[in-house]
């Protein structure tokens, strides 16, 4: 059966973590919940799936609907081992209480402030810290890219120091409530953005400096970064480098790829489920050496990134193994991914 898994939350985030939990072998999704009957409650069941609602309130919203439903929260988190949250931002630090009154091991996501677990997880950086732990937090989509990048790096030629700006997308695929319409927003207008920190709570000896935007589009985030690295890297070497990861995928716009929705339609063409990347795009033309001194432009798909990184927490927590490449294969293969 595995470590039994359950996952609070089951909208853009969690019924990506949802389908990637059921591709494991070591884990056992014990169900997903819902605040109200919807589309997704409805395909959730359909694929057999224990859904439960998120409160007693939310329960009486399915009475007559004929949507099956298996409990409330409290019945789903009491079967579980470990609980993924992915409730909207600020919203998972609410049930932290509750997932510690059933002592079940917890993991968050990116839009939970630091403080709520005291530790912040990214597999490639810090996975054997986070063994055995109570709370882990998944650090947020931009985050998780840049501490791939900057990881992969300071391991091959050492960092020291960072310069990113971050243009965001401006909401997901489907939220229609959100912007920017026409508007390129500073986000925030200080310096830096909370993403540089951030970064720093998982990576706490890089210098780093942030800024961001936000952008009318939906499909992914574009970061462009100046680093200073310790020694001279050529841009052959460092193609090299991030290329024997495989969370990194290169793009060649070469090859008619120079653009996010280019990389969505690679996506698309190569079978991915809801054309999710949840590799870190780079890409090869941007990479430029000046000695020390690199530049490069890389892409995020906002709502994947941080997918394999929910499962190798589980793994992490629940002690599935302490070996973190082991895990990350393990994940890697099971999702597809550095195909």
């Amino acid at each position: 059966m595995g470590v039994k898994v359950a996952v609070n939350g089951y909208g853009t985030i969690g019924k990506r973590v949802a389908d990637a939990i059921l591709k494991q072998k070591d884990m056992t999704l014990v169900g997903v919940t819902k605040t109200k009957p919807n589309y997704e409650a409805r395909l959730a069941t359909e694929r057999g799936i224990n859904v439960y609602a998120s409160s007693a309130d939310s329960l009486k919203l399915f009475d007559g609907t004929g949507y099956r439903v298996a409990g409330t929260l409290d019945d789903l988190v009491s079967s579980a081992d470990v609980v993924v949250d992915c409730t909207p931002g600020k919203v998972g630090a609410t049930y932290k209480p509750l997932y510690e009154k059933y002592r079940v091991k917890a993991i968050f996501q990116g839009g939970e402030k630091h403080d709520t677990t005291g530790f912040s997880f990214n597999a490639y950086c810090n996975y054997k810290s986070a063994l055995g732990r109570d709370l882990v937090r998944v650090v947020s989509c931009n985050t998780t890219g840049l501490c791939r990048v900057i990881n992969a790096l300071d391991k091959g030629f050492g960092v020291k120091k960072v310069r990113a700006l971050l243009v965001r997308r401006g909401a997901d695929p489907a939220e229609n409530s959100k912007g920017p319409i026409n508007s390129i927003v500073p986000d925030p207008v200080t310096i830096p953005s909370h993403h540089g920190p951030d970064v720093q709570k998982v990576l706490p000896n890089i210098d780093i400096t942030t800024v961001a935007l936000a952008v009318p589009t939906t499909l992914m985030h574009v970061h462009v970064l100046n680093m200073e690295l310790n020694r001279d890297a050529t841009e052959q070497e460092i193609i090299g480098t991030l290329s024997s990861y495989r969370r990194i995928r290169l793009f060649s716009s070469a090859e008619g790829i120079s653009s996010t929705s280019e990389i969505i339609e690679f996506a698309r063409d190569i079978g991915r489920h809801r054309y999710d990347l949840p590799e870190l795009a780079i890409w090869k033309e941007s990479i430029k050496s000046f000695g020390r001194e690199i530049y490069l432009s890389q892409a995020v798909h906002q709502e994947s990134i941080v997918i394999p990184e929910n499962i190798d927490a589980i793994r992490a927590v629940a002690r599935i193994t302490e070996d973190p490449e082991e895990s990350i294969r393990m994940t890697d293969e099971s999702l597809g991914l550095g195909r």
